[in-house]
């Protein structure tokens, strides 16, 4: 069985409100998140050595740094 990784839970609540306060809509960036984590897990039964963290906490990480440093966004 694959070991989860640990994650600070601190600076994962920091980067959740940190996305919830940027978004002009609380519920629109949930739904954004949670479908982001879908697609996550659905790519993890491809990749199975990515599994080390839960897509959701992936996708709260993946999108607050979208949100931080928007140069890692392609175009």
């Amino acid at each position: 069985m694959a070991k989860r990784t640990t994650i600070d839970t601190a600076q994962l609540m920091r980067r959740a409100e940190d996305l919830i306060g940027a978004a002009s809509n609380r519920y629109r960036i949930t739904v954004q998140v949670a479908n982001r984590a879908k697609r996550r897990r659905f790519e993890e039964f491809d990749d199975m050595d990515d599994s080390l963290m839960k897509p959701v906490m992936r996708a709260i990480i993946e999108m607050s740094d979208e949100l931080t440093q928007p140069e890692i966004i392609g175009e």
